[in-house]
């Protein structure tokens, strides 16, 4: 009788230390890194002439003296800015603005610091004027695109002027969720703010029908809305027409929110204009991407501005930092872009 005690005794011991440590490794469970980077790289353009485009500029004969070398520089600092962001984790996504070409795209992950990291892109023409299209990198084995799409614009009242495409894509995350990405860049503040605030404005609506529609079909879509969107959080074309609110609880999942909100709000920026700093770069995430029992989600903390010390330099006409650049004008410097990146942390 004593031994049968002790054997109960000692089996009620081990299932509970079973329980314990079963506890513990469910809690402690390491949380795998999505990491999303939205990257304005200001006029990545190659060195061949496009007759459909203006892009003459950036030509060996063009104003700039565009050239082999200079090209793979730029290349080469592109692929140190993605390197860099990503640390020990090579990031899942990359939007970048300002891309001229597909050649552009292939040159920059078949070479350069990406070469062994096997990016794949997704890309479409645009008939931006000056031939700089969005595009997205993507690493397949954390990204399998089902279906990208170009989004056109078509101003109602102003049929001559041309912008980019919105990059839509869809792909499936190693949760087994299904992440929709939408990487874009709004027309230019060009004219003034207040002038060509109209066609930021058309352009948001365009890009929340199309939100509209992914909610419509599905109330907890996992969306992520990144780029240059040339406004700041509270601007009209971003708080009211695509209503990307600033991150609060409770969080609801058929609403946008923009995890740049708090940055603008303590004045940082990825971008430095007349001395001041601002986001024009953003990411907005549906609500359902911030509730954390959900199995990829972030945070508001987890979205960042890249302010690493090689992407600036001394702001010797309103003091402190600005980006460094590829050129100050006319004078090629060899920098990086005049915007810093903006990237966030998913988890699954």
């Amino acid at each position: 009788m004593k031994y049968s005690f002790i054997s109960g005794k000692k089996r009620i011991v081990l299932a509970i230390t079973i329980c314990l440590l079963s506890a513990i490794k469910l809690c402690c469970q390491e949380k795998h890194n999505f990491k999303i980077v939205s990257y304005n790289v200001e006029n990545y353009f190659d060195c061949v002439d496009d007759s459909l485009t203006d892009d003459q500029e950036y030509l060996p004969s063009g104003l700039r003296a565009w050239n082999t070398t200079k090209y793979k520089k730029k290349q080469t600092n592109i692929g140190k800015v993605i390197c860099s962001i990503g640390g020990w984790e090579t990031p899942a996504l990359v939007g970048l603005c300002e891309v001229e070409s597909e050649k552009c795209l292939s040159d920059l992950t078949r070479y350069a610091g990406l070469k062994n990291l096997k990016y794949k892109f997704l890309h479409h023409e645009s008939p931006d004027a000056r031939g700089v299209d969005v595009a997205l990198l993507y690493q397949p084995y954390l990204f399998k695109p089902i279906h990208n799409e170009a989004i056109h614009i078509n101003f109602p009242h102003y049929p001559e002027i041309k912008t980019r495409d919105i990059l839509f894509a869809s792909g499936i995350v190693p949760s087994g969720d299904t992440l929709h990405v939408f990487v874009c860049h709004f027309p230019s503040r060009l004219g003034g703010e207040l002038e060509s605030e109209e066609r930021r404005i058309f352009v948001a609506s365009v890009l929340r029908s199309k939100v509209d529609s992914l909610f419509t079909f599905n109330n907890k879509p996992n969306i992520v809305i990144m780029g240059d969107f040339n406004d700041y959080p509270p601007n009209r074309s971003l708080s009211e027409t695509l209503r990307a609110l600033p991150p609060k609880e409770p969080y609801l999942q058929n609403n946008l929110y923009n995890l740049m909100f708090p940055i603008h709000l303590k004045g940082k920026g990825s971008h430095k204009h007349n001395g001041e700093w601002g986001t024009l770069d953003q990411i907005i995430v549906s609500g359902n991407l911030l509730i954390p029992t959900n199995s990829i989600f972030t945070l508001p903390t987890d979205a960042h501005i890249f302010e690493a010390e090689f992407l600036l330099e001394e702001d010797r006409t309103f003091l402190g930092k600005q980006p460094f650049r590829t050129y100050v004008g006319m004078k090629y410097q060899g920098g990086f872009s005049d915007h810093l990146p903006v990237f966030v942390d998913l988890w699954y």
